[in-house]
């Protein structure tokens, strides 16, 4: 009980700090909205990687042929399924970018057999990713006119003769970018806002000389990190609402998840992005070193190797292994599916392992890395 009892008085003591510091509440209140409102007018995305399933209901020679178009055209990487829904459900795991549905009646129109009244060739792109639904969607098409043109030549007719093309997207019928963009925006918001916020909360108590009658008073390595991490986790939960609010009504992007899949996620990974600060501010004891440190360690690693702008799967091998630790990682992967795709808990799973472990390094490294002594 004596233990909690300290536990309290020290997060009480933290608690009115942050009331009485105001560079704390416009760090957690005002830096969202600032960030919100600049990362809402987009960002361009890009990749050289398009991961692409075919499914040939029709078996005809026709068929056949484009299909190995598909897979001899550059920049694509083909699956060949064996149903429409086996490709859907890749496409919503995230192991494919968009497929193409070749129906059954295509080889006979193809050869002016007759016709049917659903379109004969059907790309479906994943439109979470409107950029990249963009990409898959040129790369299709352009096969399909490579093939169509040698089709028509060894027939001697015009071409793109008896088919059509219907492109779908999947998720984001709409294409706002903002539906894409936004819910990645943020994962670095809320990274730069949570190792901002305990990255000066050590190195405070150190400059202040207030660490030394917190030594005295017998307090352990457990109740110093928690004191500083439970007050700024409640701090740091009201600045995600305050991005999810935003996102959600001011940018009208579709939530299609539950709050409580939205919220778990976002708590797990709070602890990773607090930890960082945390551990940043206990190794430099200097809130001016540690502020520089926290911004560099949490803005440009989750803004260039979270999968946010550029594809992963696009980087050399040693990049994507680094990429691997970065809590913004996983977090991206799991609000986009959570806010586009709903409670996919094939992906949400994967991003709650990766986001629970960097959560348990950077925590227990602070842990490690806390001394009780002054030198």
């Amino acid at each position: 009980m004596r233990a909690i009892r300290r536990l309290a008085a020290l997060v009480k003591k933290e608690s009115l700090q942050i009331v009485r510091d105001p560079s704390t509440l416009l760090i957690s209140l005002l830096f969202p909205v600032i960030l919100m409102l600049v990362f809402g007018s987009g960002i361009n995305q890009d990749t050289t990687q398009v991961r692409l399933g075919v499914v040939n209901l029709d078996g005809s020679p026709a068929s056949v042929r484009l299909v190995d178009t598909f897979a001899h055209t550059p920049g694509l990487h083909l699956f060949v399924g064996s149903s429409i829904e086996d490709l859907g459900d890749r496409l919503r795991a995230g192991r494919l970018q968009g497929f193409v549905v070749l129906r059954s009646d295509l080889g006979r129109r193809v050869l002016g057999r007759g016709g049917a009244a659903q379109p004969l060739i059907e790309v479906i792109t994943d439109g979470a990713e409107p950029n990249g639904a963009n990409f898959v969607a040129a790369y299709a098409q352009g096969a399909i006119g490579v093939w169509a043109r040698e089709d028509a030549a060894q027939r001697g007719l015009a071409p793109g003769s008896g088919f059509s093309l219907e492109v779908r997207s999947w998720f984001n019928p709409s294409m706002r970018s903002q539906n894409s963009l936004l819910p990645g925006s943020v994962t670095i918001i809320m990274m730069v806002v949570g190792a901002l916020l305990t990255a000066l909360v050590v190195a405070r108590e150190w400059e202040r000389g207030t660490m030394e009658a917190l030594l005295a008073a017998g307090v352990s390595r457990f109740e110093l990190v928690a004191s500083k991490l439970i007050p700024y986790f409640v701090l740091g939960l009201l600045a995600f609402t305050t991005c999810v609010t935003m996102t959600h009504l001011y940018f009208a992007v579709p939530l299609r998840g539950s709050l409580s899949t939205l919220y778990l996620v976002g708590a797990t990974f709070l602890f990773s992005a607090l930890g960082i600060g945390l551990l940043l501010s206990t190794l430099l004891r200097s809130q001016y070193d540690a502020a520089q440190a926290a911004l560099n360690a949490a803005f440009l690693p989750a803004l260039m190797l979270s999968g946010f702008i550029f594809e992963i799967r696009s980087m050399p091998v040693v990049i994507q292994a680094v990429a691997s630790i970065i809590p913004a990682r996983y977090f991206v992967t799991a609000m986009q599916t959570v806010f586009q795709a709903g409670d996919v808990w094939s992906v949400i799973g994967r991003s709650l392992v990766g986001l629970t472990a960097a959560a348990v390094l950077f925590l227990g490294l602070t842990l490690l890395k806390t001394r009780r002594r002054l030198e």
